[in-house]
């Protein structure tokens, strides 16, 4: 039998064997192509998500990283063709948290109506409790009920965080959710995500290959015209890693030599074209 998602009519969901663990499972991409203007972003890609990980897409600007995040989203449309098939046999859509790299918080809501935003959406009685406990795991009890203009940069990515929790779906895609923040924010974020969004599938979008290989139990790179996928780098480790690790740094060298960042002849910095 055959799932199609009514918002992407080309993406078929296509069942397999039930999974012992219906709260999280492994998602697998086959034949994934997207155009645009007669133009293809990528074409017959295949991508493997694992269960209870954290999978890191990295690639250069424009080469079509949000593009598949929102097309596992089910957000890409008519332009978006392929197969998408979950461990536990039943569709991927309706089942995913999508955060995306800017906060988009109402700026009329409190963190505390923002976080229930989708329940609210959806027409749903908000559950406020919950919403309580998760806005306090991610530090903001003190400021539930400020708006975003009052909140720092750090602290509207955490509301962001809560609100993606809120969802509690078993499948989360993060597109560059810590990029405008500080360094010390930024590693203090990627050390909540990975505490909280741990037994999740998730995808997570960024340009950084030292937060890829900090959080990431798989690190992929998309890169050509049209996109291809590189071969996964596997890092040892618990997460969140130590990115002074040396084995985390020969990764960063092989990953930078991937993106063309550094020449792998001489690993100096390769000059823009």
């Amino acid at each position: 039998m055959t799932y199609t998602d009514a918002k992407t009519p080309n993406i078929r969901h296509i069942p397999a064997p039930t999974d012992s663990n219906p709260t999280s499972f492994d998602v697998h991409l086959r034949g994934a192509g997207v155009e645009f203007n007669g133009t293809s972003l990528f074409h017959d890609l295949s991508l493997d998500l694992s269960a209870n990980s954290f999978t890191c897409l990295l690639g250069p600007s424009g080469v079509g990283k949000s593009t598949l995040l929102r097309f596992l989203a089910g957000l890409v449309g008519d332009a978006a063709s392929g197969i998408i098939t979950c461990g536990d046999g039943l569709p991927l859509a309706g089942r995913v948290a999508y955060m995306a790299q800017q906060d988009l918080l109402l700026p009329w809501r409190s963190v505390r109506e923002n976080v229930v935003l989708g329940a609210v959406l959806r027409g749903e009685k908000p559950d406020f409790s919950r919403a309580d406990h998760l806005i306090a795991e991610v530090g903001l009890g003190k400021a539930a009920q400020m708006r975003p203009a009052q909140l720092s940069g750090g602290m509207k990515q955490r509301a962001a965080l809560a609100r993606t929790l809120m969802e509690d779906r078993p499948v989360v895609l993060m597109d560059e959710p810590f990029s405008a923040l500080d360094p010390l924010n930024r590693m203090r974020i990627q050390d909540l995500a990975a505490r909280v969004l741990h037994g999740k599938t998730v995808l997570l979008v960024t340009h950084d290959p030292l937060e890829a290989l900090r959080v990431g139990h798989k690190v992929v790179v998309l890169q050509g015209t049209p996109a291809i996928l590189s071969d996964a780098v596997i890092p040892q480790g618990t997460i969140p890693r130590d990115i002074t690790d040396p084995a985390i740094l020969s990764h960063q060298a092989r990953l930078l030599h991937q993106l063309g960042a550094i020449s792998p002849q001489t690993g100096a910095t390769e000059a823009p074209q």
